[in-house]
């Protein structure tokens, strides 16, 4: 037997909420705080095409992929992060960004890692 999952995506395989509980699941254990974090560049050449498309107005696509793309591995991180706990689910998920120094862009994701029972 294939297990399929394997090729999807870990957020997709693991349950994560922004609210406290899961209506449909009790929560067991508390395990606590987990994060993933994530440190990006943008790079010069890109950099400097965004730069000159942010003077003309509107979406800077270069930029949005970018912040895409990091908030997806910094919840990959999380997610890990919670397995190796022990954790089956996050609840009070939250995504946080800073800039650090000029050209990098931290990315933040956290939450509290639970265990969760049997869905009712």
């Amino acid at each position: 037997m294939t297990d399929t999952r394997s090729a999807q995506p870990a957020a997709s395989q693991f349950p994560i909420t922004t609210a406290l509980e899961f209506p449909e699941w009790p929560i067991d254990r508390s395990l606590g705080m987990v994060f993933g974090v994530v440190v990006r560049s943008m790079g010069a050449a890109k950099g400097i095409t965004a730069g000159f498309r942010s003077l003309a107005g509107g979406e800077v696509k270069q930029y949005t992929k970018l912040v895409e793309d990091s908030r997806r591995h910094a919840l990959d991180r999380m997610i890990e992060n919670a397995r190796i706990q022990g954790a089956n689910a996050v609840v009070s998920m939250r995504f946080d960004s800073s800039e650090v120094g000029q050209t990098l862009t931290e990315i933040v994701a956290y939450g509290t890692a639970v265990v969760v029972g049997p869905r009712r």
